[in-house]
């Protein structure tokens, strides 16, 4: 299955593993990599520099096919050495960078110097317009539907990848809502030229995530997720446990909400110590509407294969009807 993103990416099949915190890891990537997508370390994961080139070199034992590197920028009440992050990217030899957050203009010229594709998600048109025009070669168009922080706008991707057809001229990929074949055939029929998936990466056999919580997030279904963080204008989608439920209470009450009063709740140390003893009330769990599209925990390369597969019947099942 070969698309502009594909040739762009060097990879088999037009699959993105999102970056994602604490979860793009080596054992993971390589395998989403070695199943024929897309594997992508999550940089931030990693506690310094010297961690991130350990875990890539680490990665590198684990698959020989072409892999990348998650750098999200964000604000953060400790300074983040991102110069240093992306340096060990460019220094360790990878190829493809996945910015989120702020504009990684600032990066640009050293990893467009070195021949780094960079992939730069963005939650609205105006976003994903000016992510083009800094010259970014990949857009990931995140829909509301997604897990993380889908931006403040709402809007689908239904909508939103259909203008993203309209507007950029450079390859997009389409994230949230995604984790079958039917998800990756609608989405290269609303333009995109592959899919990025999150959440459906976190539910397999590889994801370094307890079982308890891959099996809660195939217990739940769409309904299940809840919006944090609005009244921050920083929105998040996470499933709903009893931590969610108390940042909601907590940001409801009359006056001004401060992150300061949710902070023990949202810190990140606690989120992963979640994902990893299995309590599911342990942490935030972030996750996107997809939920109710995931029914099993495969291992990488069943589920790739599995959404070719699933594509290549939806498409000949279409068109048998078009020629009815």
């Amino acid at each position: 299955m070969k698309t502009t993103v594909t040739e762009i990416l060097g990879i088999k099949y037009p699959i993105v593993q999102g970056g994602m915190q604490w979860v793009g890891r080596a054992g993971l990537v390589a395998a989403v990599s070695n199943a024929g997508g897309l594997g992508i370390l999550t940089a931030l994961t990693q506690p310094s520099p010297q961690a991130l080139r350990e875990e890539i070199e680490k990665t590198k034992t684990l698959t020989d096919k072409p892999f990348g590197v998650n750098v999200t920028i964000l604000p953060s009440r400790q300074p983040v050495p991102y110069d240093e992050y992306v340096k060990v990217i460019i220094e360790s030899g990878i190829k493809i960078i996945e910015t989120a957050g702020r504009s990684p203009a600032p990066f640009i010229p050293a990893l467009k110097a070195a021949g780094v594709k960079i992939i730069h998600k963005a939650t609205s048109l105006k976003h994903c317009l000016s992510a083009e025009k800094i010259g970014v070669d990949i857009v990931s168009v995140d829909g509301f539907e997604c897990a993380g922080h889908p931006g403040e706008t709402d809007i689908p991707g239904l909508v939103l990848l259909a203008r993203a057809a309209e507007e950029l001229t450079i390859p997009f990929i389409a994230s949230g809502g995604i984790a079958n074949g039917r998800g990756l055939v609608a989405a290269m029929a609303l333009g995109a030229a592959g899919i990025n998936m999150g959440t459906r990466f976190v539910v397999t056999k590889e994801a370094p995530v307890h079982e308890n919580i891959k099996q809660f997030i195939v217990d739940c279904d769409e309904t299940d997720t809840v919006l944090i963080f609005r009244s921050l204008q920083n929105t998040g989608r996470v499933l709903r446990n009893a931590v969610s439920e108390e940042v909601i209470e907590i940001e409801n009450r009359p006056g001004k909400t401060d992150f300061a009063d949710i902070a023990h709740l949202v810190v990140g140390a606690r989120g992963r110590e979640g994902l990893e003893s299995g309590d599911i009330n342990g942490g935030l769990i972030w996750a996107g509407l997809v939920t109710g599209l995931i029914h099993d925990i495969p291992t990488c390369d069943v589920l790739i294969s599995r959404i070719i597969q699933e594509a290549e019947v939806v498409i000949q099942e279409q068109m048998k009807a078009l020629s009815c």
